[in-house]
């Protein structure tokens, strides 16, 4: 291959500029172009394809830094599926541009808008997404779903696992970049909350992303939460209720992490749901919710008893981590790991694959190693793809939180998950003086100056 194209689609996540670093300095090694296409798949559908050259004279664009956040190719939740009308323009375009492969940053909606363009021009996924769900526990997995209606006549796809147990050795793509600075942000905010909580004796939830994945919650357990809530395991409120008590009497406060996605004892979320512009679900209010039926299982005399002369409404309250989990500055784990997907992503063109996914696998022996699986692997018979979840061995539901084996899943991507450049950037670039003169300086005004586009006709 001569010329290869680049996007990231979806969300985004402090990993996507390292991803697009190490496809391009691949790229380098093998005189091959790479064009980056602005904004995702809705750049391939506008009709001017705006687009700018990663790597004029083979040699990397200053812009391009893999320690900075979000992407220089910017992002967006459009997406094409296999009917869509602009498909053909979409080879036309490509053709036109010489581009001869292209690499699509992103998670499974981003798979589903590749894969009618694979059909007409090699196509490999580098992954990203903070929620850590794009992957398998096992390579069967995805055959394992069942669809069951319901008596108003609504059909639901449902996870059926075969497996009690699970080795990390057979995880199907076993972190995915974005995911490390998110738990990063995540512990980071518990134990800066948690000093608030202790101080005046309250009870906090905060809630953290991940939809129905509940991997972000449960490497929240870094920050030493007392309890962790995740979506996989419905609520039983009685246990939940006396162990907050508990909790409260021994302790004076209780810290609860919770899924954004976590459900009740009925199965269904405790907060609102609203349609993503991407056919995804949005999540909202779960820590609210779980706020009010605490306020109404727990007596106002109980926190009395510690909260003298002050109101109990007072006594808990919430807060949300947001996107801050997905923004800023990538650790060292999720640069370094993006850099080598993106170009095993390259190679994967280069070994003519086409609907693959570059991953990332672990094993005693060799620690964390590059492969890769088909696309369609990740499907179920319908033909969609869900969120890996947490799986059942790595949570320990009487005691709201990470098991052994989860203990033993979370040490590979941690141990050494901040690198001493991290703490050094701390040093020197927060309270630098010329941050208070100098206004921000925005990387897209400089990549506006590099685009081109194809004339109209």
């Amino acid at each position: 291959m001569k010329r290869i194209g680049i996007l990231t689609a979806g969300g985004d996540t402090p990993a996507l500029n390292a991803t697009i670093n190490g496809a391009v300095e691949r790229a380098n090694q093998h005189n091959i172009e790479v064009y980056g296409f602005l904004r995702g798949y809705a750049g391939l559908v506008e009709a001017t394809i705006p687009h700018l050259r990663l790597n004029p004279l083979f040699t990397s664009i200053p812009e391009l830094d893999p320690c900075s956040g979000g992407t220089i190719l910017g992002s967006s939740r459009t997406y094409v599926d296999r009917n869509s009308d602009a498909l053909p323009e979409i080879q036309w375009k490509l053709e036109k541009l010489g581009i001869e492969g292209l690499i699509c940053i992103g998670g499974d909606g981003t798979i589903n808008g590749m894969q009618p363009i694979s059909e007409f021009i090699p196509c490999v996924l580098a992954p990203k997404t903070i929620d850590n769900d794009l992957g398998l526990n096992y390579l069967d997995e995805a055959n394992e779903y069942t669809q069951e209606t319901n008596s108003a006549g609504e059909t639901h796809t449902i996870l059926n696992p075969s497996r009690a147990r699970i080795r990390r050795e057979e995880i199907i793509n076993y972190a995915t970049p974005g995911y490390a600075t998110a738990v990063y942000v995540v512990a980071q905010s518990i134990q800066r909350i948690r000093t608030t909580a202790e101080s005046h004796r309250r009870i906090v939830i905060i809630e953290v992303m991940g939809r129905q994945s509940g991997y972000i919650a449960l490497g929240s357990a870094y920050g030493q939460p007392d309890l962790i809530l995740i979506p996989e395991q419905p609520l039983n409120l009685d246990r939940l209720e006396r162990r907050v008590r508990e909790l409260y009497e021994l302790q004076n406060h209780v810290v609860i992490v919770a899924g954004e996605g976590v459900v009740g004892e009925d199965g269904q979320p405790l907060g609102d749901l609203a349609p993503g512009l991407d056919g995804n679900i949005k999540y909202n209010g779960a820590a609210e919710a779980l706020k009010i039926i605490l306020e109404r299982r727990i007596d106002a005399d109980f926190i009395r008893t510690v909260r003298r002369h002050e109101p109990t409404k007072s006594a808990i309250f919430t807060r949300k981590v947001g996107h801050t989990q997905r923004g800023g500055r990538p650790i060292l784990f999720d640069r370094f790991h993006a850099t080598q997907l993106g170009g095993n992503a390259v190679d994967l063109l280069l070994d003519r694959q086409s609907n693959s996914i570059s991953t990332l696998q672990w094993s005693k022996e060799h620690g964390f190693t590059l492969s890769s699986v088909d696309a369609n692997k990740l499907r179920d018979q319908w033909g969609e793809i869900h969120p890996r979840l947490v799986h059942s061995s790595m949570y320990d539901d009487e005691r709201y939180c990470v098991s052994d084996f989860g203990i033993e899943y979370l040490r590979p991507i941690f141990s050494n998950a901040i690198g001493h450049d991290d703490v050094e950037h701390l040093r020197q670039d927060i309270f630098n003086r010329r941050n208070l003169a100098d206004r921000y300086q925005s990387v897209n005004v400089d990549i506006s100056k590099r685009i081109r586009r194809l004339p109209l006709e």
